[in-house]
């Protein structure tokens, strides 16, 4: 049950960012590309209930940071540049966590 309840909310916050990923074109497709990567995670096992919290709390702090970029209606070469720097280091996260040697099972 527990499994269910976290994977459709993986879904539903992956929705949301896909959503939006029309509006931040090269960081948004990153960031959906992530989601699905720790989606990948978690069906297989990699991925431990926790360290999937963990990720998805992550992304949702990228994607916070993306809408204040956006708030003034542009985005600016440093806060781009500071949205990939974030990504960057989730990106390392996610494979850090699913290479770590635990398992889900």
């Amino acid at each position: 049950m527990k499994k269910v309840m976290l994977l459709t909310t993986v879904l539903a916050f992956m929705g949301l960012i896909t959503a939006s990923a029309a509006f931040a074109g090269r960081v948004g497709h990153r960031q959906i590309k992530q989601d699905k990567r720790i989606v990948q995670g978690l069906r297989s096992g990699e991925l431990t209930r926790g360290e999937t919290r963990h990720l998805v709390k992550q992304q949702h702090r990228i994607q916070h940071a993306k809408h204040r970029a956006w708030s003034d209606g542009e985005l600016t070469l440093k806060e781009r540049a500071g949205l990939e720097l974030y990504q960057d280091k989730a990106s390392a996260d996610i494979y850090r966590l699913k290479h770590n040697g635990r398992n889900r099972n």
